[in-house]
């Protein structure tokens, strides 16, 4: 942001100097909304729920206050190894992620900041607890693991965060939120974060939040997607998808761009058949072990790949801030789902396109996404990979083929194994 920005400066805020300093190294001086509206209640150590929608700016949010509180505030006692900030996130990737931000805005503080999370050893884990955490972030599983074993201690949190909370009711981690929670009997903040306050969140927040004041990053009409992400919508032969995927990927000014698949046997196999073609491309879903995960992503990020295929539930937590076209290969199942995938794009100011391929048999799901969200596209037009409306939808150059190079490799791996115990393929 400018100078001119309307938005307050974290110093104007009073966010001590450390993290300021620390911050404008990142070149972040001004507040997002969600952290104008945050921080002055954080601060002072009131309860809160943030709501605001992904790539809103919500880590620093919670992050910035959270910091600013465990480093030098009176009614938070010194830090002695035992953690006294406790942020619990649904996946291992925005846990990482999450981390990761934390880490940057703490470089100039003596605080150390601890990541955990399932897929990986315990004895890493505990031994790092042995040796001191003040900030500990981490997946719900892990984390009530590690507590029952008597290796995490939460009698000395005086900060609790709840991060993307409607992401962990749907992937059914409330009951081990909750027993969390209850661990935490004495005198503490707590701050819940969700994108929507589903009826189980509120119930939540009314049961282990006192006086928490609600703050809406947004007005209570505003619509579920980012306004910077322009949304292209049409039918496609399932046969022609890949064709029709090889030829967005070609568009002028596309940079990091995020294809979406429902199972992981498609994410992998469109993976493939793009790096067939001479893509530079990435996979990321349930079959892959942690390591290799973390390597597409970090590709991903550093830019060594610019294209990533993700299932959804693989893709939670995915924090980049530069992805510029968002492409759902498959129609989404819910709305939500629609919202959380195309919210990858579009962020933190920065413009996105969101490319929806709706299957002949997938025009009733899209209509009721459609419907829900109030988008004005019911009836999606018939393109193909050759129709002149997807070239000038998407600024694809005339000279667009198939093909744009020798094939490449996938990183991620290849096609899981179908398993014919399993009749869901969710991750």
């Amino acid at each position: 942001m400018s100078s001119e920005s309307p938005r307050p400066t974290f110093t104007e805020l009073g966010v001590a100097v450390e993290i300021t300093d620390a911050l404008a190294a990142l070149g972040i001086t001004h507040t997002f909304a969600i952290q104008e509206y945050t921080l002055p209640i954080a601060l002072d150590g009131h309860d809160l729920i943030g709501q605001a929608r992904t790539g809103m700016g919500k880590t620093y949010g919670f992050g910035v206050p959270l910091l600013d509180r465990v480093f030098d505030s009176a009614d938070v006692a010194e830090i002695d190894g035992t953690p006294r900030a406790l942020v619990i996130v649904p996946t291992r990737e925005l846990a990482v992620q999450v981390g990761n931000d934390l880490e940057r805005a703490a470089t100039n503080l003596p605080l150390k900041i601890f990541t955990f999370y399932g897929g990986t050893p315990y004895e890493e884990q505990i031994d790092a607890l042995k040796v001191g955490v003040d900030i500990v972030v981490g997946t719900p599983g892990r984390l009530l693991d590690l507590y029952k074993r008597g290796a995490l201690q939460l009698d000395q949190v005086a900060i609790l965060v709840l991060d993307e909370a409607d992401e962990m009711l749907d992937l059914g981690f409330l009951p081990d939120i909750e027993k969390l929670m209850s661990a935490l009997t004495h005198k503490h903040q707590t701050m819940l974060f969700s994108a929507t306050m589903p009826g189980p969140i509120l119930t939540l927040a009314r049961s282990f939040l006192h006086k928490p004041v609600h703050i809406r990053a947004e007005t209570a009409d505003s619509a579920a997607t980012h306004k910077t992400t322009r949304q292209v919508v049409f039918q496609a032969h399932q046969m022609d998808k890949e064709a029709i995927t090889a030829r967005i990927l070609q568009a002028k000014n596309r940079g990091k761009t995020i294809i979406f698949a429902r199972t992981k046997r498609t994410a992998a196999q469109v993976a493939e058949d793009l790096a067939a073609r001479g893509f530079s491309v990435g996979s990321v879903h349930g079959d892959m072990g942690q390591p290799a995960r973390e390597k597409s992503l970090n590709a991903f990020r550093s830019g060594k790949i610019d294209i990533l295929v993700a299932t959804d539930v693989a893709a939670r937590g995915i924090d980049i801030d530069d992805v510029t076209h968002v492409i759902n290969f498959q129609t989404p199942d819910d709305p939500m789902t629609y919202v959380h995938r195309i919210g990858r794009t579009g962020r933190a100011g920065h413009d996105g396109i969101a490319v929806t391929l709706v299957g002949y048999d997938e025009v009733l799901k899209w209509s009721a996404i459609d419907n829900e969200l109030e988008l004005g596209q019911p009836n999606p037009p018939q393109w193909f990979s050759t129709s002149p409306e997807l070239y000038e939808a998407l600024d694809i150059p005339e000279g667009a083929s198939e093909r744009v190079g020798p094939a490449q490799k996938v990183l991620g791996g290849s096609i899981p194994r179908s398993n014919p115990r399993r009749s869901r393929d969710r991750s």
